[in-house]
């Protein structure tokens, strides 16, 4: 096994920044691999390499001559085209291999980035075995507590999002007591809160009468927490509270929570609860 730096392929978002961070501290050597579009500017500045995402050429040359340690696929990216996909995957494998990665949705084109850095030497690690810290523990909690409609919504949406995990869909759901107001897709967690929003919106703009519910946020049954975790982090919450929804639920041990004392107490200043669920399906994913 190389015994060189840890290497960050980063996307959008600040979960790639606040890896780097916890690595440094730590006194890790990392190289950080940024997606041009995709990575934080701030990471950009601080990243060794910029390319393209589907520049896997330059990608697997880079990693080659970094001979990582581990290699961690952090940050979220907008899925190419069909077209797109094939054209590059297919630069390093069968072509037909490829076509039926691509077809069967985004978890398996994850599944299938993992398995091409593996066949070339490379260990897949998520961000959460290198930054413990960033996940949400059983213990997380803020100072306001769910009720009884709430704790309800919360058994509801966990069973929602576990039946709909063999559909490829989002890791995210808004319920109130046991109406489901809005399921997570493709456009993300905080467009999904404000679809919420915006039916409880009046004609003016005003909020209307109605408020509560709960979003749950967890990840999927099956889903390799090594490439597609769960994220929440302050403007989550804030988002939240825009929305009128009483507080918000995670998985325990496979979501993160970032800048966490941050998110608690924005969550605090806004009168929101905060905590993590434990999700029966995760115990064989979380050891």
């Amino acid at each position: 096994m190389p015994s060189g730096p840890i290497a960050i392929l980063a996307g959008a978002g600040q979960l790639p920044v606040q890896l780097l961070d916890h690595l440094e501290r730590t006194g890790r050597e990392v190289r950080v691999l940024a997606f041009r579009g995709f990575a934080e500017a701030e990471l950009q500045r601080r990243a060794h390499v910029t390319v393209d995402l589907l520049d896997l050429k330059t990608i697997m040359s880079t990693l080659e001559g970094w001979r990582p340690e581990a290699v961690s696929l952090v940050g979220a990216v907008r899925r190419p085209g069909f077209s797109a996909l094939l054209s590059a995957y297919s630069l390093l494998r069968n072509m037909h291999e490829v076509k039926e990665v691509i077809a069967r949705g985004d978890d398996q084109v994850l599944r299938g980035a993992v398995m091409l850095l593996e066949e070339r030497g490379h260990r897949v690690v998520g961000a959460h075995e290198l930054a413990p810290d960033l996940v949400a523990s059983r213990a997380l909690s803020g100072t306001c507590s769910p009720q009884a409609d709430d704790r309800e919504a919360i058994t509801v949406g966990v069973d929602l999002l576990q039946s709909l995990s063999a559909f490829d869909i989002g890791q995210g759901a808004v319920v109130a007591r046991r109406h489901v107001l809005a399921i997570e897709g493709p456009e993300g967690t905080d467009r999904m809160i404000r679809r919420v929003m915006k039916m409880r919106q009046s004609w003016f703009g005003l909020r209307r009468r109605e408020e509560g519910g709960v979003l749950i946020k967890a990840a999927k049954l099956g889903q390799d927490l090594r490439v597609d975790m769960p994220t929440i982090g302050p403007r989550t919450v804030a988002e939240a509270a825009r929305a009128g929804l009483s507080g918000i639920a995670v998985g325990a041990g496979s979501t993160f929570v970032l800048e966490q004392e941050k998110t608690l107490r924005t969550a605090d200043r806004l009168g929101l609860f905060l905590v993590a669920v434990d999700l029966p399906w995760m115990e064989n994913n979380l050891g």
